[in-house]
């Protein structure tokens, strides 16, 4: 992935975690929600590293290989079954879900709130600038601790919040320039782009099946689009809305995100599922 010699990047197993993953593999379908999803991941894992990027991308990291420990965690803790809501990310942040294996994981939040524990591996190869530090990453997500400190204040306790909801990310990967540039799907050339994407797209109609929600919502403008088409085009009958990103890169989101995120679920509906008053 580092090495600049090659022409391209193909996606590869952390350090230690092809064995954990081997062994982990087989789980029993239709045994429970968390485990049909599970299998999703495992199987987008799959064809995920039969991918290969060009330029700009010069690392690629895998948080469900090899954060696949808190990952499968939070699963098993939180997807419940029945729940009528996913919020879908798009993929993950360096400091967020490269670190915990957690969608939107700033880890104070995965830590404090949700609780989640477990060892947290490395990819075969890391930015200096990027180092995973797992659960012990003192970085803070500026996303993800908006996100969840809005639940948090909302639900008061995070077991509220997944009665109704779930959150996952439509693209696993984290992509990273030579420089250590976090690289969005969308920054990639397009012929790599719609082949990763059209994985994520086939999995996230699997997942949504799987899990029975009636309703997902994309946090930000993208992981909505792409929602509503990956959808739309499989026949999954399922209503798609968004809300605002709370990225820092939004100026919007910096003006009160909790405001808008508050009025926008509102007016979809949601918000009175998740008040703890």
């Amino acid at each position: 992935m580092s090495d600049g010699n090659q022409e391209s990047r193909t996606l590869a197993f952390g350090d230690g975690d092809r064995e954990v993953a081997q062994r982990e593999q087989p789980f029993i379908p239709n045994e429970s929600a968390s485990s049909r999803f599970l299998q999703v991941e495992l199987e987008l894992n799959a064809h995920l590293r039969q991918l290969t990027f060009g330029e700009p991308v010069r690392f690629i990291y895998n948080p469900l290989e090899y954060a696949w420990n808190t990952h499968r965690c939070y699963v098993e803790k939180y997807c419940g079954g029945g729940q009528r809501i996913l919020f879908l990310g798009m993929n993950p942040g360096p400091f967020g879900m490269a670190q915990t294996g957690v969608p939107f994981g700033e880890v104070r939040s995965v830590v404090d709130w949700l609780q989640v524990t477990g060892e947290v591996g490395h990819p075969d190869e890391e930015h200096p600038k990027r180092q995973i530090k797992g659960l012990a990453c003192t970085r803070k997500e500026v996303s993800g601790a908006r996100f969840w400190g809005f639940f948090r204040e909302l639900c008061g306790e995070p077991e509220l919040f997944f009665r109704h909801c779930f959150v996952h990310n439509l693209c696993p990967l984290i992509f990273m320039s030579a420089t250590g540039k976090n690289l969005t799907p969308p920054d990639l050339p397009p012929a790599e782009r719609e082949a990763l994407l059209k994985l994520c797209d086939s999995a996230l109609c699997q997942a949504v099946e799987a899990l029975g929600v009636t309703m997902v919502i994309g946090v930000g403008r993208v992981a909505e689009q792409r929602a509503r088409r990956a959808l739309s085009a499989a026949g999954v009958d399922v209503r798609v809305e968004g809300i605002m990103h709370p990225s820092p890169r939004n100026p919007l989101a910096n003006m009160g995100w909790d405001g808008v995120a508050r009025a926008k679920l509102e007016a979809l509906g949601v918000l009175s599922l998740l008040s703890s008053t």
